[in-house]
């Protein structure tokens, strides 16, 4: 069932239901961040261990059910603009998640049916949804890759990367809500680099994350929670989220909490969408960034 938003978390097919798909260990004991981030849109893709984890989540930080929504309504307008304003047609998406519909390619492909995506992700689960629901418009093309996004040279030489998009044209590289999985001994801002390096001039970067700046004790203590359930967290100030788009030209209206992120279509970021929404509601950042 879809939400009240339009949201629709792909409850409606289980992993079970997919029989030409080779079978997958789940490793349903651990959590998983894309499966907790599922369960906090309100999808049924998940498992007790992740819905342990996500309710202790909410309890140190309650507002992380509007954090997870207005991350995924940032993706949505990004989306948008790169397709319809910057005329891109080639995604890569890294740290896609479990299909929650409209997906990244199906916003793509409905203002460019030709558009290109290439997702990425390392959780098995996604890796099954995504044979079964990521499919293409006839004029377009999606792929997955079952790859961690430390494993840059991996994502970078595959063959399924190669095959779908072409290198010598811009292409919008999509960041949502995975870099504060990576603390800072893993340096997510060179594999960002690394990333950014391969990909010609007049591509994007699309980039949210999450940080403590409006709400300190809140937010660490729901880092906390997810770190004692063994995923590793680490929120940034402005500052330092800033640092992702080093050499980058951002697009107007710059670094933002993502509500505040033309959330209307335009520039104006005095207007927001929901009035009511605060700062330390959402406690999350995002912008684009063209390479020039």
């Amino acid at each position: 069932m879809a939400d009240p938003d339009g949201w629709e978390p792909s409850s409606h097919l289980r992993w079970s239901e997919s029989p030409t798909a080779p079978r997958v260990d789940l490793k349903t004991e651990q959590p998983h961040s894309a499966r907790i981030y599922d369960y906090l849109l309100g999808g049924k893709d998940n498992f007790p261990a992740d819905r342990e984890a996500a309710e202790q989540v909410i309890v140190g930080f309650p507002q992380i059910r509007t954090t997870a929504r207005q991350n995924r309504y940032f993706m949505a307008r990004a989306v948008r603009y790169l397709a319809g304003e910057a005329g891109i047609t080639q995604f890569l998406d890294i740290g896609t998640g479990i299909p929650t519909s409209p997906n990244l390619h199906e916003i793509a492909q409905e203002i460019v049916p030709a558009a290109r995506v290439v997702y990425a992700d390392n959780d098995p689960i996604v890796l099954v949804h995504a044979r079964a629901l990521l499919t293409s418009s006839p004029a377009g093309r999606t792929t997955y890759l079952d790859v961690d996004l430390r494993d840059v040279e991996t994502i970078l030489t595959s063959a399924e990367l190669h095959d779908t998009l072409d290198l010598t044209r811009p292409v919008a590289l999509s960041l949502i809500g995975i870099l504060h999985f990576f603390p800072d001994e893993v340096d997510p801002y060179a594999i960002v680099a690394r990333l950014l390096d391969a990909l010609p001039a007049g591509s994007f970067l699309a980039l949210t994350h999450g940080t403590p700046d409006f709400a300190p004790a809140e937010s660490e203590q729901g880092a906390q929670a997810y770190r004692a359930h063994g995923v590793a967290v680490q929120l940034r100030r402005r500052e330092e989220v800033a640092r992702s788009f080093d050499g980058l030209d951002l697009v107007d209206p710059g670094l933002r909490v993502v509500h505040r992120w033309r959330p209307d279509g335009d520039v104006d970021v005095d207007v927001d969408v929901d009035e009511s929404l605060t700062h330390t509601q959402v406690g999350v950042y995002g912008a684009i960034g063209r390479k020039s």
